[in-house]
């Protein structure tokens, strides 16, 4: 399932082909760049803890969380992010949610974006900053293909609006100890507000 991009020397292409597509491009920032910004992002975001229903009984959220429109009032971190992304990409990403994983207990179950919150036919975009996780892509019908990608600090992985109705992707536990990860998911919302 894995195979090398034509693209680029730091892209990799992990899924291709009528389901959707999803690509792994390593060195994005410089290694003092990607410390810098989970620095200010760790220190200055207001995280924000969540409970969500889950087979019939109310659950603590895995993680921290937070969220900014592009019209917000953003630290010059998240602009410069919202720009490189944007730009890189070729896309008018206007919404970017954080989510901060404390250590190995955090996680996010297997999922697949909301589609109906987002314009068609644009990227989902994750920058992720600060420790290694993996993260586990599983196609939702047979053959059931499953694949994991370790997501380092500056890299940025990039699925296609169409990957969301046919995979998911999740982030699981780790049994041995991780350092914290800032994730930061690029989406183009049909309200920047939601």
């Amino acid at each position: 399932m894995l195979q090398p991009s034509l693209f680029a020397n730091d892209t990799t292409a992990l899924i291709t082909g009528p389901e959707g597509e999803v690509y792994y491009h390593a060195n994005n920032l410089t290694a003092e760049k990607a410390a810098r910004w989970f620095n200010d992002f760790y220190e200055h975001t207001v995280w924000q803890a969540e409970r969500r229903e889950m087979y019939d009984r109310e659950v603590v959220v895995p993680r921290l969380h937070a969220h900014f429109s592009l019209g917000d009032d953003l630290s010059p971190a998240l602009r410069e992010a919202f720009a490189l992304v944007s730009e890189r990409l070729k896309t008018p990403f206007n919404s970017v949610g954080l989510n901060l994983y404390r250590d190995a207990r955090d996680s996010v179950a297997p999922h697949n974006d909301k589609l109906s919150f987002l314009e068609d036919h644009q990227p989902i975009a994750l920058l992720s900053l600060g420790a290694t996780r993996r993260m586990v892509i599983r196609q939702k019908k047979a053959p059931y293909r499953r694949l994991s990608v370790d997501l380092e600090s500056g890299s940025l992985l990039v699925m296609s609006w169409t990957s969301q109705w046919h995979y998911d992707h999740g982030i699981p536990k780790e049994r041995d100890i991780v350092g914290p990860r800032i994730s930061l998911a690029f989406r183009v919302s049909k309200s920047a507000d939601r």
